[in-house]
């Protein structure tokens, strides 16, 4: 019987080892931590909007019940691939085919004051690292008398203009204008600021100009400080420093304006490329080792001449064909070249506001705002997560409050 090795939990990994049930194969899937995380809504942990139970879930308790799958949680250090071996903390795991999908990392793009003190957004613990440092610096704000220093601690710079940072910056902007106002009414909410900075000249770049233009108009009607062109050279905690010389004092930067492979890409003696993505065949094999597959972010493939983006639909596609091909092989067969297929994109700037850009159409306002909370709450995992997020936006829409402003030592 076969073992296919998966690394990473995420929405390839986790799809490919779902797509495996059943399979005449020994499955072992690899991930460091114990939970699969549903990204697109990390923004709304770091803004106090929902929990992290609410967006996260077991991997043991979704693969329940598939008997030919073992989970084991474990650092994948490098792979030996002549002789098809996974290095990881808990010694070797061999495979006769594996499954590299070890998503991706924040890409500071080699700023070493950015690295040290800005927020990435990725993982659960950045997203609560972020709620209890924008709630520390309006405590800190209140007692502070030195107006500089408080207008520091007040002002929030969010660096990328794609759909992280621009559904950052909406959701930033309606939590401290519909519910800290009411918590800290002794604060002047002139000396706030949310600077959403873009180094293009547009922001949401993958969508069509005109509804770039209309998302930056919301954003703006929010009070959201949209600069474009401003490229970010340096951070030291206290202050922003742009290209030409410019210094923007603030006490908080989330970094969302690129993304890399995971570092495990880079320990495996294959070729990497841009944003160390590895390159790969059109049938997602690595090139001279037709048993390894690579998709989600760590996968290199370009469609029309691009390439494809670092999105959770083309890891879940990429998943597909990996496991089709593998079973082609299993039984003699060829594998069959990745075609994929654009769902669209869509990115919310807060309450009743929305783009979105599905085939070759574009939408906004209301309407795109209600196709974008019916589709992440259908790919959310789980019923009980699709609850409880249904109730949290619910609460939040008819009251305009948010339950978790909690400062905590997570």
């Amino acid at each position: 019987m076969p073992t296919i090795v998966i690394i990473g939990a995420g929405f390839g990994g986790l799809r490919a080892a779902r797509a495996l049930a059943g399979e005449r194969a020994r499955v072992i899937l690899i991930d460091r931590r114990n939970h699969h995380l549903f990204q697109p809504l990390l923004y709304q942990v770091a803004t106090a909007g929902l929990e992290p139970d609410q967006i996260a879930k077991p991997v043991r308790a979704i693969l329940r019940g598939q008997r030919n799958l073992e989970f084991r949680m474990l650092d994948a250090h490098s792979v030996d691939l002549v002789a098809r071996v996974v290095q990881t903390s808990g010694g070797p795991a061999a495979y006769d085919y594996l499954v590299l999908a070890p998503g991706g990392e924040t890409d500071y793009f080699a700023l070493e004051g950015v690295t040290r003190h800005a927020f990435g957004l990725k993982d659960v613990g950045e997203a609560v690292a972020i709620r209890n440092h924008v709630l520390s610096c309006f405590e800190r704000a209140m007692l502070e008398q030195d107006p500089d220093i408080r207008r520091a601690l007040l002002t929030i710079l969010i660096v990328g203009g794609g759909p992280t940072g621009v559904e950052m910056a909406g959701a930033l902007s309606e939590l401290i204008r519909l519910v800290l106002v009411k918590d800290y009414p002794a604060l002047d909410l002139a000396e706030v600021r949310v600077v959403l900075l873009e180094a293009l000249d547009r922001i949401l770049i993958g969508m069509p100009a005109g509804l770039s233009r209309d998302a930056q108009r919301r954003l703006e009607a929010k009070g959201v400080e949209v600069r474009l062109e401003a490229h970010v050279e340096d951070y030291d905690g206290a202050q922003a420093r742009l290209a030409g010389g410019e210094a923007i004092p603030a006490s908080t930067m989330i970094w969302a304006a690129g993304a890399k492979a995971a570092a495990l890409a880079g320990r495996i003696g294959a070729q990497v490329g841009r944003q160390g993505r590895i390159p790969v065949e059109a049938t997602l094999q690595l090139p001279g080792h037709p048993e390894v597959y690579v998709i989600g972010d760590a996968s290199y493939l370009e469609a029309e001449g691009r390439p494809l983006p670092m999105m959770a639909p083309v890891a879940i596609q990429m998943a597909d064909t990996a496991v089709a091909n593998i079973r082609r092989q299993m039984r003699g067969g060829s594998p069959i070249p990745f075609r994929y297929r654009d769902p669209g994109s869509l990115a919310t700037i807060g309450r009743n506001a929305a783009v979105a850009y599905i085939r070759g159409l574009g939408f906004r306002g209301f309407p795109a705002w209600v196709v974008w909370l019916v589709v992440h709450l259908i790919q959310l995992i789980g019923f009980r997560n699709r609850l409880m997020v249904l109730i949290n936006w619910a609460w939040d829409y008819l009251f305009y409050d948010r339950g978790v402003r909690l400062i905590t030592r997570e």
